[in-house]
């Protein structure tokens, strides 16, 4: 999609929208064979589980905490609390695996592709638009917990 493609109040707002420029973050090594991995989901699509407190939709530029997920979470149970309208909600509504594949990923672990599912996996809400507190303190915050769990491989599966 080009941006003269999307509506006017979105081109605006991406025309407006001040964009930060951060040094790169270099990639990790994977360091054993995927087969022997363990995985993780890490989506930004606001989704909730049942009893979860939701997303706090008006917190200026977007609630930067996470929630846990833990791994056996039916999809059929979680909740979508994302602030942003700019982008189309037919697919989660259809299907929550296309934003939290859980089920895809039980499979490959059960077919030997990946070593197994960590014990807990993460949802941010996307659309942050001041991502300073997420940076500072929810992030380090995620990455500690999945370093306890022992993860090898964080999946991002972005909204």
């Amino acid at each position: 999609m080009r941006l003269e493609d999307l509506p006017l109040k979105y081109r605006f707002l991406m025309g407006a929208y001040r964009w930060r420029r951060i040094a790169p973050t270099p990639c990790a090594t994977l360091r054993r064979p995927l087969a022997d991995a363990r995985v993780a989901l890490v989506t930004t699509a606001g989704l909730v589980a049942s009893g979860d407190a939701p997303f706090d939709l008006v917190v200026r530029g977007g609630d930067p905490s996470f929630r846990v997920i833990p791994t056996g979470t039916s999809s059929r149970t979680l909740t979508v609390h994302h602030r942003s309208d700019a982008f189309d909600r037919a697919g989660l509504a259809a299907d929550l695996d296309v934003v939290f594949p859980l089920a895809a990923l039980e499979r490959l672990a059960g077919d030997r592709y990946i070593g197994g599912v960590a014990p807990r996996h993460l949802s941010f809400m996307g659309s942050i638009t001041a991502p300073g507190r997420l940076i500072r303190d929810h992030a380090p915050r995620a990455a500690d917990l999945l370093v306890e769990d022992q993860v090898d491989v964080a999946l991002l599966v972005p909204v």
